[in-house]
């Protein structure tokens, strides 16, 4: 290595600027190749089941191409199919995979998760996870990952297009002429500024939301169950009511729970403000759609744009009609109503986005056994096992959360080095990692026979 004092010297003799940048180049070319080296010394191993079976992945829906990538060039096997898959369909083909990836029209149901003999794990490419049974796939000893944040900006811009089309009732015009009419009016069409926006539900979509309307001039209300830091000049209230009396645009960003199942019912939109407008961009069943049907012709709303539905196509080209939803002839008739075919997330940055987040972490379960994000399970990580730890193997147990658990696995390791272990629960099912050092190949089958031996075992996979 380059002596200090000599550094020094060249540096405090160079009187070229030339000079000084090829030495600077020097310098960091050096730190590099160290930096280099230490990294190799470093590398993460990637870890495979003892078995040796081939990983297979069924990916639906249209999700990413570069998510598809991604896994292959991991060595999966991927079947990707742009459709979503019924439950019969499912339950025909999902014993073969340890991994699938759908989006939010494949319903992964307690009948399917009993077909599934050999899954491991289920990568949602969306916000939601409704549409997995999660409790079953925790019991299952299944992690189900999602992509929470990725598509909140995709989702933010679409509600400020709709706002903007509903107050000028362009959607209603450009079809008009389209269709050959020319109909230029003024007439109850509004600008945004000064006008009050109210978010339900301020989580990562709607706080965005709230700057982008601010933007434009907007007041903005937002309630939630739990207090929340505003963004801007936002501003909390304390109950739905009085969000939805005060606002001329009401917006719904919340999850499908129980409690939200129906939550703007003909109640709710009776205290909305006369001539007002309702956006759904959430879930189908938060609006009790009759209920806003009425509202609509009584001309009590102005105006709506709907992007989800209780019941939608399984594929594009579907009919979209009153055999899926009774109501559906009614809604398509009104005018100022804006229905899209849920495609709130639907852009190329989020999809890249979703792709990139879900697969790196179905990924990691499958290679490493970490459940950071899991949204059903223990959150449970380790240290990666290096290339200079080639003698370790790492054991993933999921188990029922019950007394004496720990101390019989502990037991099965007593003869061998521990060189880390760490576990965490969460309801019913806790999750294990350990890495153990110097387990002969002829020992592998002995220690997960007597782990996964256990009444308290669901599921146990030896990584090496």
């Amino acid at each position: 290595m380059t002596n200090p004092i000599t550094i020094a010297s060249a540096v405090a003799a160079s009187a070229s600027p030339l000079q000084s940048s090829s030495l600077h180049d020097h310098i960091e070319s050096l730190r590099r190749r160290e930096s280099g080296a230490l990294e190799a010394i470093r590398q993460p191993k990637i870890l495979h089941p003892v078995e040796n079976e081939h990983l297979r992945l069924l990916i639906l829906e249209n999700i990413s191409q570069e998510a598809v990538r991604a896994f292959r060039a991991q060595g999966y096997h991927v079947d990707h199919y742009t459709k979503a898959f019924s439950e019969d369909e499912l339950i025909e083909k999902i014993g073969q995979y340890h991994a699938i990836g759908i989006r939010s029209k494949t319903k992964i149901t307690k009948r399917v998760l009993s077909a599934a003999s050999k899954l491991l794990v289920i990568g949602c490419f969306c916000i939601g996870t409704n549409q997995v049974d999660l409790q079953a796939a925790a019991r299952a000893g299944i992690p189900v990952f999602n992509s929470p944040f990725s598509n909140s900006r995709s989702v933010a811009e679409l509600v400020m297009s709709e706002l903007v089309a509903l107050s000028r009732q362009y959607f209603e015009r450009a079809f008009e002429l389209r269709n050959g009419v020319w109909n230029k009016q003024s007439k109850n069409c509004w600008e945004l500024r000064g006008k009050t926006l109210g978010i339900v539900g301020y989580g990562h979509i709607g706080s965005q939301l709230s700057v982008l309307a601010e933007a434009f001039g907007m007041r903005v209300l937002f309630h939630d169950v739990i207090n929340l830091m505003p963004l801007g000049s936002a501003r909390q209230v304390e109950s739905l009511e009085s969000l939805l009396s005060q606002s001329d645009f009401v917006t719904l960003h919340v999850p499908e729970l129980p409690e939200t199942i129906n939550m703007i019912s003909q109640k709710e939109l009776s205290q909305m403000k006369k001539g007002s407008y309702l956006i759904n961009n959430a879930r189908g069943r938060v609006v009790d759609i009759p209920a806003l049907v009425d509202a609509l012709k009584s001309k009590h709303l102005a105006g709506a744009a709907i992007d989800v539905f209780p019941a939608e196509p399984a594929a594009n080209g579907d009919a979209f009609d009153d055999q899926l939803n009774s109501w559906s002839s009614q809604l398509r008739s009104i005018p100022n109503v804006i229905l899209t075919p849920h495609i709130g997330g639907s852009t190329e940055e989020a999809q890249r986005m979703i792709g990139e987040e879900v697969s790196q972490a179905l990924t990691r379960y499958l290679n490493y056994g970490s459940t950071i994000s899991a949204v059903n399970f223990p959150e449970v990580d380790l240290r990666a096992i290096t290339n200079a730890e080639g003698n370790q193997i790492r054991i993933c147990h999921v188990h029922k959360n019950q007394p004496g658990v720990l101390r019989q696995v502990n037991d099965a390791l007593a003869p061998y080095n521990v060189a880390k272990q760490y576990s965490d629960s969460k309801g019913d099912i806790a999750y294990l990692m350990a890495d153990i050092a110097d387990v002969s190949p002829a020992d592998f089958s002995k220690l997960r026979d007597r782990i996964s031996g256990t009444d308290a075992n669901l599921l146990t996979r030896f990584l090496v």
